[in-house]
C-alpha cells in the first residue's frame, strides 16, 4: 500500500496564501502578535505565494533588490515601502478599535 505523501507545512501555507483571504487573515494574526520581524517573514511568504519576489517587486514598482533586503531578517521597511508591498499584494492596512 503506497502513502499518500503530506505536504510540508511551508508547501500548505504557500498554497493556502494564494487565496486573499487567507492572505489578509495570515496578516492579520501576524500584525495582532506585534512582533515587527514576524511581519517580514510572513510578507516573505505571500511573495512565494503570489509567484516571488521578481514578480512582487514589479507589481510594487520597487527593485528586486531593495524587496529583498527590505524583507531580509535585517530589514527595516518603510510604511511606503510596506505600502506599496500590500498593494501588490491587492491588500492595505486597516485601523480598528479594540
Amino acid at each position: 500500500m503506497k502513502r499518500k505523501k503530506s505536504a510540508s507545512y511551508q508547501e500548505y501555507l504557500t498554497a493556502s496564501l494564494k487565496n486573499p483571504k487567507e492572505a489578509a487573515a495570515y496578516l492579520d494574526a501576524v500584525l495582532e502578535d506585534g512582533d515587527p520581524k514576524l511581519l517580514l517573514i510572513a510578507l516573505k511568504n505571500l511573495a512565494e505565494a503570489e509567484g516571488g519576489m521578481t514578480k512582487v517587486a514589479k507589481r510594487a514598482k520597487l527593485n528586486r533588490v531593495t524587496l529583498y533586503r527590505t524583507l531580509s531578517s535585517k530589514g527595516n521597511p518603510t510604511f511606503e515601502s510596506i505600502t506599496k508591498i500590500l498593494d501588490a499584494f491587492d491588500l492595505r492596512l486597516a485601523v480598528h478599535s479594540k
